[in-house]
């Protein structure tokens, strides 16, 4: 799942941001409005959480661009000021769902599990593909029966090779759904992880290489 934290608390931004990684998604933080939008226009998320009280653009104007557009990503409002009629004025706005502040983290970390679901088809928490097993609601991999010992960054690139159920993905899919926008498109680092992931995977073989269009399961 790939999420967008919009927040201008930094330290706040900066921990639900590390949390979500450590959850397996791909997470980047803009500090306002006008970054948001910036980077909404660049990259495709599934869960955008967005903080109403922001400098400049605000959270409610990045809400309605998102509904104008039609946008496929799913917004979770966050806010200080958590009545019913601030609730309703949210909702009325775009937004899918809405927490006031102070949340509970382990809250927030099941509302965008929740919504992160809503986003296209929906897809079992237990992937399975011959011998393979990933489940994704524990973060646990096995082959044959046999535990895997994966870094986050392989879960999430056989996540996605599982959930694409034998269609090839390209590299570029993979950065884009296993990386935040840091990653560097030219780099190594999608067949770097690949190759780990192979060798783990062990034999025979279960990963593909497509020449010049990607990989498959």
């Amino acid at each position: 799942m790939r999420v967008l934290m919009v927040e201008d608390e930094r330290v706040l931004a900066d921990y639900v941001a590390d949390g979500l990684r450590g959850e397996n998604m791909t997470v980047d933080v803009a500090y306002d409005g006008t970054d948001a939008l910036r980077r909404l226009a660049r990259s495709d998320y599934d869960v955008v959480i967005l903080d109403r009280g922001l400098p400049g653009v605000s959270g409610d104007q990045v809400c309605e661009e998102l509904t104008r557009e039609g946008s496929r990503t799913r917004v979770l409002m966050l806010t200080a000021a958590g009545g019913v009629r601030d609730r309703l004025q949210g909702l009325s706005l775009g937004a899918d769902d809405y927490l006031p502040k102070p949340f509970d983290y382990s809250e927030l970390l099941a509302r965008v599990s929740a919504l992160g679901r809503r986003t296209g088809t929906a897809l079992p928490p237990v992937l399975r593909c011959g011998g393979l097993t990933l489940d994704t609601s524990r973060l646990r991999a096995s082959r044959d029966g046999v535990p895997l010992a994966l870094s986050p960054k392989e879960f999430a690139v056989l996540e996605v090779l599982m959930s694409a159920q034998g269609r090839v993905v390209s590299a570029e899919e993979l950065l884009e759904r296993a990386w935040d926008e840091n990653a560097d498109p030219f780099t190594s680092a999608v067949r770097v992880v690949m190759a780990k992931l192979r060798a783990k995977l062990g034999d025979p073989p279960v990963i593909e290489t497509v020449l010049g269009i990607g990989y498959r399961i």
